[in-house]
């Protein structure tokens, strides 16, 4: 199996700062993409900022900018930094990593999604 898991969520103010982190474990072979999301209540869940295995980042717009999306490789594990938050920041922020793995048969593809970490922005 793969799991994902997210950490580093919390309550922060308004023009503060938070680093989320996502690591992906299991009998995985690599992984390829790997993206952050959010979801505040009532709204759809969106991009935030994605990553692919060479480095190549795609960013949400209302977040240019401010958020910046990083990965090792060798630990399996993305990060996303969050400066200047602001309000309409707060959300619940979910992994998305997709790669190869060991399925017990063979190599097979896989796109797995964390249980999510909630960002408060308040003061």
């Amino acid at each position: 199996q793969v799991q994902v898991v997210e950490s580093g969520g919390g309550l922060v103010q308004p023009g503060g700062s938070l680093r989320l982190s996502c690591a992906v474990s299991g009998s995985i072979f690599s992984t390829n993409d790997m993206g952050w999301y959010r979801q505040a209540p009532g709204k759809q869940r969106e991009l935030v900022a994605s990553i692919t295995s060479g480095g190549m980042k795609n960013y949400g717009d209302s977040v240019k900018a401010r958020f910046t999306i990083s990965r090792d490789n060798a630990k399996s594990t993305v990060y996303l930094q969050m400066n200047s938050l602001k309000p309409e920041d707060t959300a619940v922020y979910l992994c998305n990593a997709e790669g190869k793995w060991w399925d017990g048969l063979g190599q097979a593809d896989f796109g797995s999604w964390g249980q999510g970490t909630q960002v408060t922005v308040s003061s």
